[in-house]
């Protein structure tokens, strides 16, 4: 699972699918430094309080007149989130938890066949893959073909993990 998604995110271009750089980049990054400054953040825009009693309707009367989106903000100083070892360290053991879950699911089954057991751990990438990259298509309006890009990459890693799995666990008896 962990090689896949490594070559997905090296090799293909899965793992850049649905980036684009910001036009005029020095203008906005000096835009957000100057407003945001040092505070670390998911930003949500334009803002309104979800306390509001009349959130949904000023929600609905800004986006007629300005952008949205989500900013993920970074100060200069505080760039340790994007130094490689720890991230892979931090994926892999992800990946290692979900092959684990995974595991302990397939091993509550009764299914004999391997296929149906790789299927099985199969499937549960596809649900994986949907649970969280399509709230973000619907809700936060991520482009499309990133959410297809990135649950592809769920999927496949699942579908390869659960070859191995399927391998190691031994179907129940009934």
């Amino acid at each position: 699972m962990f090689v896949w998604t490594s070559i997905a995110h090296i090799a293909t271009p899965l793992g850049y699918t649905g980036f684009s750089q910001i036009p005029n980049e020095a203008a906005v990054l000096s835009a957000a430094q100057s407003a945001i400054g040092g505070e670390p953040g998911l930003y949500f825009f334009p803002w309104v309080d979800p306390k509001d009693p009349k959130a949904m309707e000023k929600m609905q009367a800004l986006g007629k007149t300005n952008p949205s989106g989500l900013l993920l903000y970074r100060p200069a100083d505080q760039q340790t989130g994007t130094e490689m070892m720890p991230m892979l360290i931090k994926e892999f053991a992800k990946q290692f938890v979900e092959a684990l879950i995974a595991a302990f699911l397939l091993s509550l089954t009764v299914l004999g066949g391997y296929i149906s057991r790789a299927g099985f751990v199969a499937l549960m990438g596809v649900a994986t893959a949907i649970a969280t990259n399509a709230s973000y298509w619907i809700w936060y309006s991520f482009p499309f073909d990133y959410t297809l890009a990135q649950m592809i990459t769920e999927f496949v890693g699942m579908a390869v993990a659960g070859l191995a799995i399927a391998a190691i666990v031994r179907p129940r008896r009934a």
